[in-house]
């Protein structure tokens, strides 16, 4: 009887590491919303749109999901897909008047062309510690990787319509 107990409760804790080995196509580059409002020198000079996707996969990587990365996502493709758009980028100040830095971002899981869950998240900074000796793409790139590790964990327990970051 005893080997039955313990059987039953490595197969309980074994489901969520089971069901954390899921794997999710990210598209890299993130896409950037048409009206969104970016300043061209971020467009420029900042890679925000590949150190999103980064951040989002070391932090899911914690929860043991997977992350590949594809050049392109739609949807519609088999398994799980993470569909995410920069929706805003402020870059306002500097590392001498003080920095005023946010972005945000929007996105949607499918699994098998549906929609399972959505999200908002933004995040605000003003350079964080030494800020007054950060570049902006240096301090819009923190907010990346803030949002990057919130959707991360998001993705741990997917649900629809959630705000994360400074939104909740």
């Amino acid at each position: 009887m005893r080997k039955w107990t313990y059987t039953a409760l490595l197969m309980l804790a074994a489901a969520p590491a089971v069901f954390a080995s899921d794997s999710v196509t990210v598209q890299k580059p993130v896409s950037i919303d048409d009206d969104a409002d970016v300043p061209q020198a971020v467009l420029d000079e900042c890679k925000l749109d590949s150190e999103l996707p980064d951040a989002v996969a070391a932090k899911a990587k914690e929860s043991g999901i997977a992350i590949a990365f594809a050049d392109k996502v739609s949807g519609s493709e088999a398994g799980k897909t993470l569909q995410m758009e920069i929706t805003a980028v402020v870059s306002d100040g500097n590392a001498f008047l003080g920095h005023h830095k946010s972005m945000t971002v929007k996105g949607k899981l499918y699994q098998d062309g549906a929609v399972v869950a959505t999200f908002r998240d933004r995040r605000n900074s003003m350079g964080g510690a030494f800020g007054g000796f950060k570049g902006n793409c240096a301090v819009l790139a923190r907010t990346a990787k803030a949002i990057g590790e919130d959707i991360g964990e998001w993705l741990a327990a997917p649900k629809m319509d959630a705000r994360l970051g400074d939104l909740e």
